[in-house]
């Protein structure tokens, strides 16, 4: 499976758990990372001790460059691939067919052989400006949410997280070609 990562930063450490208990289920997890996530140091820490920890759980340097997802495409390479999390603006950019980052090719590449996504939305903007991707990429055929919603209604009430814990639920849903349901939570993700 692939395990791409968008740089909602204060979300990964619990994509970090995710990815460790993906590393434990799977035979082979392969580690994506945007550019911009791979060189953003923040308050949530630095990019190269999470770029180690990814390499130390999986096996597999992190791929952070086009050129290095692209074969996923041609060469078949992942039965699934998850992003997690998934920002606001990588929803945009796969809503409308923009192909500029590491994770947007391996999606791509990846849709090209009609096997699953599943996408762990975490953004400020999901009940706004997002929201138009969230409902075009819930129309679309192979991609499949992970359960999300709001984090904080009452200090942030746009924002959408998924729930990180249901990724695995997800994912086996996905293999079987079904969205793992309810999609949105009640209450605080």
């Amino acid at each position: 499976m692939g395990f791409a990562f968008c740089g909602s930063y204060c979300t990964w450490e619990k994509a970090m758990k995710a990815l460790e208990r993906a590393a434990q289920t799977y035979t082979e997890v392969i580690p994506i990372v945007s550019e911009k996530s791979a060189g953003t140091d923040t308050r949530f820490g630095e990019a190269a001790d999470f770029l180690n920890r990814m390499e130390a759980l999986t096996g597999h340097t992190p791929l952070t460059s086009i050129r290095e997802t692209e074969p996923f495409g041609p060469k078949g390479l992942l039965d699934i691939l998850a992003v997690v999390p998934c920002t606001g603006n990588t929803l945009a950019k796969l809503a409308g067919g923009i192909t500029d980052s590491s994770v947007t090719m391996a999606v791509k590449a990846h849709l090209r052989n009609l096997r699953p996504v599943v996408l762990a939305p975490s953004t400020n903007d999901g009940l706004s400006i997002s929201l138009c991707s969230i409902g075009a990429l819930l129309c679309r055929k192979n991609y499949y949410f992970v359960p999300f919603g709001q984090d904080d209604p009452v200090k942030k009430p746009n924002s959408l997280v998924a729930d990180f814990d249901r990724l695995e639920e997800t994912i086996r849903w996905a293999l079987q070609g079904k969205q793992l349901q309810p999609v949105l939570l009640g209450g605080t993700a």
